[in-house]
């Protein structure tokens, strides 16, 4: 099994430790002044203090258009349902509210959007059924 490892910006390693382990639930890994790791569900994401890359509502996805570029995790239902509940109850703001989409069809999933404090885009993707990720 592969693990990815992803580094990008963040304008603040205090709001970023606060909102990735407290909202998000990941765990602090190594550290300096100027960067941080976390264990993103598996994942390393190494975030840097800088300048954000920007982003635009220009991903077109069904009747949707979704911030582009982002990242983000593929989840069985379930563990998706539960972090969107702490999204939720954490009042963090939404580009695209937790909702399904290709209802009924190949690759039927849930989703979410949202940026960080910094403002990294991320979409959290839940199924009921992982054999469906690449269903076409």
């Amino acid at each position: 099994m592969a693990l990815f490892h992803y580094a990008y910006h963040v304008t603040s390693l205090a709001e970023t430790r606060d909102f990735y382990t407290r909202v998000l639930g990941c765990k602090e890994g190594r550290h300096t002044e100027t960067w941080v790791d976390f264990d993103f569900y598996g994942h390393q994401l190494s975030l840097h203090l800088g300048t954000p890359s920007p982003t635009s509502l220009t991903g077109k996805v069904g009747d949707h258009l979704v911030p582009m570029p982002h990242f983000g995790l593929i989840l069985a239902y379930e563990d998706w349902r539960n972090i969107a509940d702490r999204l939720e109850h954490a009042g963090v703001t939404f580009d695209l509210a937790p909702s399904v989409r290709f209802e009924g069809e190949a690759g039927e999933q849930w989703t979410l959007f949202f940026k960080d404090p910094s403002g990294n885009a991320i979409e959290l993707k839940g199924f009921k059924d992982l054999t469906q990720v690449y269903a076409s």
